[in-house]
């Protein structure tokens, strides 16, 4: 994949849909998420059209406060998996991206108060229609281990839809990029309201 990344999809629609692109402005990958679900279900194609499936993502429970989100291929193995941390996200979202059921990444929000500025300004009428203009939360996604800091996930100022870049802090193999495309997605979906 050529970073930085771009996710945009539009903020009023019946099902949750977005695109993911590349710094050439080409598709990396067109993401659906089944509407009348009760567990999360989210579909990832190569396009659009939906001519090529590359994989799904589920919920393992209902409700998702600290639900794990499994990435399923399209033989139906799990090559990874992103869980948010229920009470550590309350006040600063965390989540950890998993291979083979060891956690070795995590994303971490930046500054924990631009959450709060949002939601204290986001309930006061006609103003909190525009807190997307003014609070743009970022993300980090750093080794587990190390804390090296691999992708910077940050919200763009936008009115009618909503973006994210995905910037490379340093070089990644093929499978840890899809993963961490794969958690940005949960990501964003899960906290795309804020900011």
């Amino acid at each position: 994949m050529k970073f930085p990344l771009q996710l945009t999809f539009p903020i009023i629609s019946v099902a949750q849909q977005f695109t993911v692109t590349d710094a050439d402005e080409n598709t990396v990958c067109y993401v659906r998420q089944k509407i009348l679900k009760i567990r999360e279900a989210i579909e990832v194609f190569t396009d659009k059209k939906r001519t090529t499936k590359i994989c799904d993502i589920k919920a393992d429970r209902i409700i998702d406060f600290s639900a794990t989100y499994q990435f399923f291929d399209t033989d139906g193995k799990v090559f990874g998996a992103v869980a948010r941390k229920g009470m550590r996200s309350i006040f600063k979202a965390h989540y950890e991206i998993f291979e083979n059921d060891k956690a070795d990444m995590i994303i971490n929000e930046e500054n924990p108060f631009v959450k709060m500025i949002d939601g204290f300004i986001g309930q006061i009428p006609i103003v909190g229609a525009f807190t997307g203009l003014m609070f743009h939360p970022s993300y980090l996604v750093a080794d587990a281990e190390t804390g090296k800091e691999l992708i910077r996930i940050r919200k763009q100022s936008s009115f009618f839809e909503a973006k994210f870049t995905l910037e490379q802090l340093c070089d990644l193999d093929d499978d840890d990029e899809l993963r961490i495309v794969l958690s940005t997605i949960m990501l964003v979906l899960l906290e795309k309201d804020r900011g």
